[in-house]
């Protein structure tokens, strides 16, 4: 028998939030497996988790397992008469069921926490208010030839709990972090990390986002930083070198690694009198790593400046995993972008078309806006984040003369804001509607822009089934002999 079923078989376990991302449902089976006994408690109802009940129903009648629901509601009982509970990310730490949980000395825990606990693999955690998802994906393409496994996981969509037992030393796990998993561990994480499997972390960016949550930029990018806890005691931080706040929570003993896309230093860019010397940086067209050559920029088939960024951080990591120089070099032209981020998608009546759906706040929607050349429109809008500074966005939209088409809950108010910085802007509130409007207020040979720059919650369940929808209705445009069909180039 395992270490890790001896622990739990026969122990009754609360995981609260089943979620609609896979994560819980993942969590309930791997716990099952376990030996354990389970309750699912989440306070959506049924028919707003279908497809996920569904896909755990079936998978737990083929492995003749069962699992208690409680759905709409919490029972303080579950929290508090229980021996372990395991709450999905998207639960605050905050709840009263879980306060309970803690007043009654019931362990809390997280998917995040039992992977990092049990996990035999060599580890990389990324995190970032951008890129996280773009950089553990081109991490774990550079480390297909290099490790005899090679596990992606996390925040990205994917749980490693169900890997856990097929990994070896000598594999490696590339794990997506959130802000929402890391505010959630333990205080006393640090100390037991110390010696733990984490061999680099790396932070992208850390800008400003679920303020809504976190309560302050402040205690967001802290919530960020926790990623440095993490890692042993003889391992890499890979950090924005402009963010002297960052590095100055960089672990005794923990070696510095400080990016830069542009390649250039500026004085008090880590918090010092004096700039560092390059660490991770693009100079003049290379990809560097302290003076190594880890391949040329031109060779990157991605769109937009931002995956440079994204690259650069990767190629990084890859080496200080052990990736020779030649296969960096190599493996460049061959990397491959994720859906929904500044993905072209070609051609509609004489408008190229670009999905960028990904964005969920003004910033991540500045730097693709501001890599597009010509005529441009932007489409943006949806359920917007409380707390964020639209002003950087509507100052790159007014210099760039980009007319705007606006959507969703917050149409009304977005399209104020751009009209009060001098931007053209049409509200639109229907989702469809916008779409076929933006396409056709599109000028011939320029572009369409769809990068909401807002939640998805007041009409979709999360940005890649907006972002599918979104794909659907260009599809459509031209069959309903408004616009040739779409070309994918």
């Amino acid at each position: 028998m395992s270490p890790a079923r001896s622990e739990l078989e026969g122990k009754r376990v609360t995981v609260a939030g089943l979620g609609l991302f896979g994560g819980g449902a993942a969590t309930v089976r791997w716990l099952l497996e376990q030996g354990a006994s389970v309750t699912i408690t989440d306070l959506r109802q049924a028919h707003e988790l279908r497809s996920t009940l569904d896909e755990l129903a079936a998978d737990l009648r083929a492995a003749g397992r069962a699992a208690r629901l409680v759905l709409g509601r919490h029972e303080q009982q579950d929290f508090t008469g229980t021996d372990l509970v395991v709450a999905n990310p998207a639960v605050d730490p905050r709840s009263p069921y879980l306060s309970a949980a803690r007043q009654a000395e019931v362990p809390i825990t997280s998917e995040l926490e039992l992977v990092l606990e049990r996990i035999r693999a060599r580890t990389v955690l990324i995190t970032g208010t951008q890129g996280k998802s773009s950089t553990a994906s081109l991490l774990a393409q550079l480390l297909h030839d290099v490790a005899p496994r090679v596990y992606l996981g996390g925040n990205i969509g994917h749980s490693l709990l169900p890997d856990l037992a097929e990994m070896q030393p000598d594999h490696v796990a590339v794990i997506e972090v959130s802000s929402y998993q890391l505010d959630a561990l333990p205080l006393d994480v640090s100390r037991r990390a110390r010696e733990g499997r984490v061999e680099a972390v790396a932070i992208t960016n850390a800008l400003a986002d679920h303020i809504e949550r976190h309560g302050s930029i402040e205690a967001y990018r802290r919530a960020k930083a926790r990623v440095l806890e993490l890692v042993r005691h003889d391992g890499c931080a890979l950090l924005p070198a402009r963010d002297a706040g960052l590095v100055a929570r960089v672990p005794r003993g923990v070696r510095l690694i400080p990016h830069s896309v542009t390649g250039q230093f500026r004085d008090g860019d880590v918090g010092l009198r004096r700039p560092p010397p390059p660490g991770l940086a693009v100079q003049h067209g290379r990809f560097m790593l302290f003076g190594q050559d880890l391949g040329d920029v031109s060779t990157l088939n991605l769109g937009g400046r931002f995956q440079e960024g994204n690259a650069l951080i990767a190629l990084g990591l890859a080496k200080l995993l052990g990736a020779p120089l030649g296969l960096l070099h190599s493996r460049i032209p061959d990397l491959r972008g994720l859906p929904h981020r500044s993905e072209a998608l070609g051609l509609v009546a004489g408008r190229r078309v670009i999905d960028n759906g990904i964005s969920t706040t003004p910033d991540s929607t500045v730097a693709p806006l501001s890599a597009l050349e010509g005529d441009l429109c932007l489409l943006c809008g949806g359920q917007a984040k409380r707390g964020l500074d639209w002003s950087e966005l509507t100052r790159v939209a007014q210099q760039r003369n980009v007319s705007v088409v606006t959507f969703g809950a917050s149409a009304g108010a977005l399209a104020l804001t751009f009209a009060c910085a001098g931007v053209q802007a049409r509200l639109v509130s229907d989702f469809d509607s916008a779409v076929k409007v933006a396409l056709r207020e599109t000028p011939l040979g320029g572009a369409l822009l769809f990068s909401p720059g807002c939640a998805s919650f007041d009409a979709f369940p999360n940005f890649s089934v907006r972002a599918q929808r979104f794909r659907e209705i260009v599809s459509e445009f031209g069959r309903e002999g408004v616009a040739a069909p779409l070309r994918v180039l």
